[in-house]
């Protein structure tokens, strides 16, 4: 299920600095469905005239992201992956059931390349142990 919403953050008025875009998408918390969000986070990527490197670090992003919370994931869940789109930057957030609501470690060589690929990275575990990985990346502007 893939969801798109446009949200106004101004006054009512639809100026184009105040929109941000969010999209949604829920796919079952497997392995095979993550080529899925990897083609997702690109073209959402590009759409922000991220450089293509950036583009490439945000799809392994993702992907290290999911691998993550998917080897706790509840058989059969869903995996929820939400993308916010800003002029300057992606906000990605990955959640997902878990059996122990354990958040990942930090400390770990993959929190070291997620960081190192995201720019901004976190986690957080709600009441009904569902676990989220956010990740936010800036988009580099060119100076003049």
């Amino acid at each position: 299920m893939a969801e798109t919403r446009s949200q106004d953050q101004g006054s009512g008025t639809m100026a184009a600095a105040a929109v941000r875009d969010v999209v949604v998408l829920r796919l079952p918390a497997q392995g095979a469905y993550l080529s899925v969000l990897r083609t997702a986070t690109a073209s959402l990527a590009s759409r922000l005239d991220f450089t293509l490197d950036d583009i490439e670090d945000l799809r392994i992003a993702v992907d290290e992201a999911c691998a993550m919370l998917l080897s706790h994931a509840i058989a059969g869940a869903d995996l929820e992956c939400s993308f916010e789109l800003s002029p300057e930057a992606i906000a990605i957030s990955v959640k997902v059931p878990t059996t122990d609501g354990t958040e990942p470690s930090r400390d770990t060589f993959a929190w070291t390349v997620l960081t190192a690929l995201a720019g901004q990275v976190d986690s957080s575990v709600d009441a009904d142990k569902n676990v989220t990985i956010s990740l936010q990346k800036r988009r580099e502007v060119a100076s003049q």
